[in-house]
């Protein structure tokens, strides 16, 4: 038996809390995926947790805090903070174990995460246009109201309830090697690693564990290299779900101590691993959880036998996805848009419509104006969006326009 150092939950504090997270969650699929398999050069599996109850794994943690409350606590009522998933999994589980809940929610929320939370029965209080305000309102309100603050990520009861999804993902796949899992604030990847590596350890056995960040959201990789937990700057990125500037101090002990290895993933690659696992796995994933299928198709992970990537969540608004999925064919290659300078004369337009007609490009959008301080007199400029089968299609639309004469830009 191979030991390992401790922090935070133990392994039995894991397996008693299957039971309890077992009255609300799901066990989800498990989906083999030969397209990365074949990348990776190994066998991987999609663990998806985009098909939980509430649409993310947040719901295992969550329940198992509310559960640990008196009674004379749960009269008193919970408060939470969020975006989106945790105030669903809060919301689901006080509905489910009787308890009054609030939930503080920023003032753009996308429409159907506030409609869930209050579909569960949550009272929820817009508050202020980033995460950080109605977290400081929830800690006010459970200040001066004495209703129980539920953190996202940083209680323990929060990480044994999220760790029972590795003990899960280890029935399904009794051969794993290696585990890739979305880090926020690390609440998921501290209790699935810290889950997975205790049960390794007393069968003798090493399981890797690779975390994943968005690279615009990246408050792990510095907390390591410093030793401890800090904060940093969070940049746009469509991964809001695991946009946290601070890691939790527990869930970064056990960080620390278990996982192998964190990377990170541009914005473009998970755009990328939104559009493969829509087109490839028919899964429809949120941005925070496809982070793990976009290390594999970044080349951020190492073949090492039997691989799982966590699907994190599926709640992704509509609009959202429109645009993510417009990014992501931007980025495999597959929408091109050219800028093309064009003597202002009749028959030019025609002729570049011929021209993209026979290298068999379906134009989807066109701008032609005459206005703009760069621009000659004589010539107009044409601003036009393609759709193309690959980046050898795209640059064989690039050389035939060349080829007559043209000098397009992309962009």
């Amino acid at each position: 038996m191979t030991s390992v150092s401790l922090v935070g939950p133990s392994l039995e504090d894991f397996e008693a809390a299957r039971a309890v997270v077992a009255r609300v969650a799901d066990v989800t699929p498990m989906e083999s995926s030969r397209y990365l398999a074949t990348i990776l050069g190994a066998p991987v599996f999609l663990k998806c947790e985009n098909l939980q109850r509430t649409g993310s794994y947040k719901i295992r943690g969550a329940y198992n805090r509310l559960s640990k409350l008196t009674d004379e606590e749960k009269a008193r009522g919970v408060v939470a903070a969020s975006a989106g998933n945790h105030a669903q999994g809060v919301a689901f589980a006080a509905r489910e174990l009787g308890i009054k809940a609030t939930i503080f929610m920023p003032v753009g929320v996308a429409l159907p995460k506030l409609q869930a939370t209050r579909d569960y029965g949550a009272d929820v209080i817009l508050r202020g246009h980033t995460v950080s305000e109605p977290l400081m309102a929830a800690a006010a309100y459970a200040a001066e109201t004495g209703a129980i603050l539920i953190p996202p990520f940083d209680h323990p009861d929060v990480v044994t309830g999220q760790g029972t999804l590795g003990l899960e993902i280890l029935d399904q796949v009794p051969d794993l090697d290696t585990i890739i899992v979305p880090i926020g604030g690390g609440g998921l990847i501290s209790g699935v690693a810290s889950a997975l590596k205790q049960r390794a350890a007393r069968d003798g056995r090493h399981i890797r564990v690779i975390g994943v960040q968005a690279a615009n959201a990246a408050a792990y990789p510095p907390s390591l290299e410093a030793g401890e937990a800090v904060e940093v700057t969070i940049l746009p990125t469509i991964a809001d779900g695991i946009a946290v500037a601070r890691p939790g101090l527990l869930n970064f002990e056990i960080v620390r101590d278990v996982v192998d290895e964190v990377v990170t993933v541009s914005e473009d690659d998970i755009a990328r691993a939104l559009l493969v696992l829509m087109e490839r796995a028919k899964l429809v994933v949120e941005p925070a959880g496809a982070v793990a299928v976009a290390a594999i198709l970044a080349g951020k992970v190492a073949a090492s036998g039997s691989t799982v990537a966590i699907l994190s969540g599926g709640n992704i608004d509509p609009l959202l996805m429109q645009r993510v999925i417009s990014h992501g064919l931007a980025a495999s290659g597959r929408y091109l848009t050219l800028r093309i300078m064009l003597p202002d004369r009749p028959g030019q337009l025609a002729r570049i419509a011929e021209l993209l007609a026979e290298a068999q490009a379906n134009v989807i959008e066109v701008l032609h104006t005459r206005h703009g301080v760069s621009m000659q007199l004589s010539e107009v400029e044409l601003d036009i969006s393609v759709e193309t089968r690959g980046p050898e299609h795209g640059q064989h639309v690039l050389d035939l326009l060349r080829s007559a004469g043209y000098d397009p830009g992309t962009d």
